[in-house]
Formats: structure tokens, C-alpha cells, sequence
């Protein structure tokens, strides 16, 4: 754990995880698939299995024992994992199906979580333990994604006030805000292609609780749009000429 820091910010850090991990849980429980709905305690083990060996290699300082090496060991034992999984479920069948049966106005709400965790970074940025560039005082604006995500949400799929292409923008978008703060976190990091923060670098996520932010939440978040944007592409709607009685 990252000495002197406040309790709060952990704690906040922690209690966001979670919120994400319940979101997502929420969101396949309201799948429109049986099966999927029935593993849901399935889904709960093996996220929380996942979360506690991160834990345990944060805290035995397995990816802050030389920081200066690349790829990061988080990145080959927390990231890279999961970004597979992610590449897996959409290359199979299975996945796909599951992908498809997940419910876009959960999956839009998941977004919020963006909001505690850019106040947690700003947190972490007051600490010296990251980069301004990485708060929305920096490059961040990830913030913008997490906040507008209940209003898409609420106004997309409970009044149906916005077209499927808006959402679609909106994901977009958002894909892109996400996209920008991961290279920005990558290249701050200390490793021979850093590129920026060299006198304050992003030495956080190296440290328990906060490697769950690289291992955990950015996946999930990240899964989230690619399954919302899937559905919205294929739900689009394709004009055809009718036909006629002389046809």
C-alpha cells in the first residue's frame, strides 16, 4: 500500500470497485437469457476470485518490485488477462450470445462508476502518486462520460427520448475518453516509453487497492461500450424498398 496516504482514498477506491463489480452483476441478471441469469453467482465467484489475487499480488509487491521494467508485470498479470477474455467473448459464438442478452440501459449505467473514480485520482494526484495529466484538471475528461451516463440511460431507453445513433455517438465517444486516459496513464507510467510525468509519474495503480483500476474497472468499463456498440450496430435500421401490388 502506497505509505501516508489517507484511509478515505482507499477506501472510496475500494467501495467504487465494488459498486462496479455490482453494477455489472446487475446488469447480467437482468439479462434477457435465462442461462446467463443463472450464473450469476458463477460470475460473482470467479470476479471476486480475480479481485483477490490482484489483491494478493499488489500487496506481496509483485508489480512494484521494478517498476522500471516493460511491459509492466501488471500489464502481463492483471491486464492482459483480461483484455483476452474480453477478445474471446466476442470471437465465440457463446459470447456473442451472451454479449447480445445483456441489457444496453444496464450496461449504459455502469458508466457512473467513471465519476468516483476520477474524484479518486484527483485524490491521488493531490498525493503525488500520479500526474495532473491524469485528472480532469489534465488530459482527463473521462469525467464527462460518468456523468452523462444516467442521463443517456434514463432518456435513451426509459422515455426513448434519444435515437439509437445518438446512444451510439455517445458510446463512441466515451470509447474514445476512456482510450485517451489509458495512454495517457501507460506513457506516465515509469518504464523505458515513458513519455510524460517524469517528475510526478503514475506510480498508483502499482499499489493495493489501485491495481484494481488497470486489472478490474477499465476492462469492465470497456467491455461495456464494445457490447453496447455491437448491439447498436446490429439494431440498425436498414430501409427497403416495399413492395407493391404491380411487383
Amino acid at each position: 500500500m502506497i505509505d501516508n496516504l489517507p484511509t478515505y482514498i482507499s477506501l472510496t477506491f475500494a467501495l467504487t470497485t465494488v459498486a462496479t463489480l455490482s453494477l455489472f452483476l446487475w446488469t447480467i441478471r437482468s439479462s434477457a437469457s435465462e442461462i446467463t441469469r443463472r450464473r450469476t453467482t458463477l460470475f460473482l465467484i470467479i470476479f471476486t476470485l480475480w479481485l483477490v489475487i490482484q489483491a494478493i499480488l499488489t500487496l506481496n509487491n509483485i508489480y512494484n518490485s521494478d517498476p522500471n521494467s516493460f511491459p509492466l508485470k501488471i500489464l502481463l498479470s492483471g491486464v492482459f488477462p483480461a483484455i483476452l477474455t474480453i477478445i474471446y467473448a466476442f470471437a465465440t459464438q457463446n459470447g456473442r450470445q451472451f454479449i447480445d442478452s445483456l441489457p444496453l440501459k444496464n450496461l449504459t449505467y455502469l458508466h457512473v462508476v467513471r465519476i468516483p473514480v476520477e474524484v479518486v485520482l484527483y485524490w491521488l494526484f493531490l498525493n503525488k502518486t500520479i500526474p495532473e495529466l491524469m485528472t480532469f484538471e489534465g488530459r482527463n475528461f473521462d469525467i464527462l462520460a460518468g456523468i452523462s451516463a444516467p442521463f443517456v440511460a434514463y432518456f435513451g431507453f426509459t422515455r426513448t427520448k434519444l435515437s439509437r445513433r445518438s446512444i451510439l455517438i455517445w458510446n463512441f465517444i466515451c470509447l474514445g475518453l476512456l482510450i485517451n486516459i489509458v495512454v495517457n496513464a501507460i506513457l506516465s507510467t515509469p518504464t523505458p516509453i515513458q513519455k510524460f510525468a517524469f517528475d510526478q509519474p503514475n506510480v498508483a495503480i502499482l499499489h493495493f487497492p489501485f491495481s484494481w483500476l488497470p486489472a478490474f474497472i477499465v476492462p469492465i468499463v470497456l467491455f461495456g461500450h464494445l457490447a453496447s456498440i455491437r448491439q447498436l450496430l446490429k439494431s440498425e435500421p436498414t430501409s427497403k424498398p416495399r413492395k407493391t401490388m404491380n411487383d
